[in-house]
């Protein structure tokens, strides 16, 4: 995967597959701005990424704040064109201890971090890519996006909708000369992973998953998903009969914790 002349965006870059990403690329030598909530972690990455050689920017922002958000992408813009903009924030909430099910409140902070704003911040750097018909969009969906976990519904809802919107826009845009990958990865080590308090089978560290996803960014691929096993599983899970899935997931059954 070639740098390029325009800059790599990544949301979300502060910890987990995010960091790993922003690591990864600028050993490829990209220009980064990293884009996260937490200004201390983000520094830290890009501490890590500017040690490679490469120019890295630091912005604290929540995805969810639109008008935030516009400003800093603008500026970005300003300075080199986008070229790779990965959408990787995102947020893990479900069934808390004593719960059956999740509450509507983390339902709704999910789906509007998960899916809403998401697909908001594309459509912020998309009219850019289009003026120029070159760009790259990269999606982090997840394996919950085909086989929805019963303990937080709505995080698989979001992670099937953008994947979903993935695939689709990748066709719309296909004329275009803009790509688009959607990658959906099975558990991975992260400070959001460790909310998950329940079993984890096949869990890898971010940095393979990093590897992963930006090899199947490297070949276009449309979708990406891993490890081998739970993402053939996960994809066929909705075609067999419902007591046969709900064996297959009684082994994965978890809460959420604080």
């Amino acid at each position: 995967m070639t740098a390029g002349t325009g800059i790599t965006v990544i949301t979300g870059a502060s910890s987990g597959i995010g960091a790993a990403l922003a690591e990864e690329l600028a050993r490829k030598g990209h220009r980064l701005a990293l884009l996260g909530r937490n200004a201390e972690r983000l520094e830290a990455v890009a501490e890590r990424c500017r040690a490679a050689g490469v120019p890295c920017t630091t912005h604290s922002v929540d995805i969810r704040n639109r008008t935030a958000l516009q400003d800093v992408l603008a500026g970005i813009e300003s300075a080199a064109p986008i070229g790779l903009f990965i959408a990787n924030a995102g947020i893990l909430d479900g069934r808390r201890d004593g719960e059956t099910v999740e509450s509507y409140e983390a339902a709704e902070r999910v789906l509007d971090t998960n899916l809403i704003s998401t697909i908001s911040a594309l459509h912020l750097v998309l009219p850019g890519m289009r003026a120029r018909r070159e760009g790259r969009l990269l999606l982090i969906s997840s394996l919950a996006a085909f086989a929805p976990l019963p303990d937080a519904p709505a995080y698989s809802a979001a992670k099937a909708g953008l994947l979903s919107y993935g695939l689709a826009l990748r066709e719309a845009l296909r004329e275009e000369g803009i790509s688009v990958c959607v990658a959906c990865p099975g558990y991975v080590t992260s400070a959001m992973s460790a909310r998950h308090l329940g079993h984890r089978p096949g869990e890898i560290a971010a940095e393979d998953a990093a590897r992963r996803i930006l090899s199947a960014l490297d070949g276009d691929r449309a979708l990406s998903g891993f490890p081998f096993s739970l993402y053939w599983g996960s994809r066929l899970s909705l075609l067999v009969p419902a007591f046969i899935r709900r064996l297959g997931m009684k082994g994965l059954r978890f809460r959420v914790g604080g």
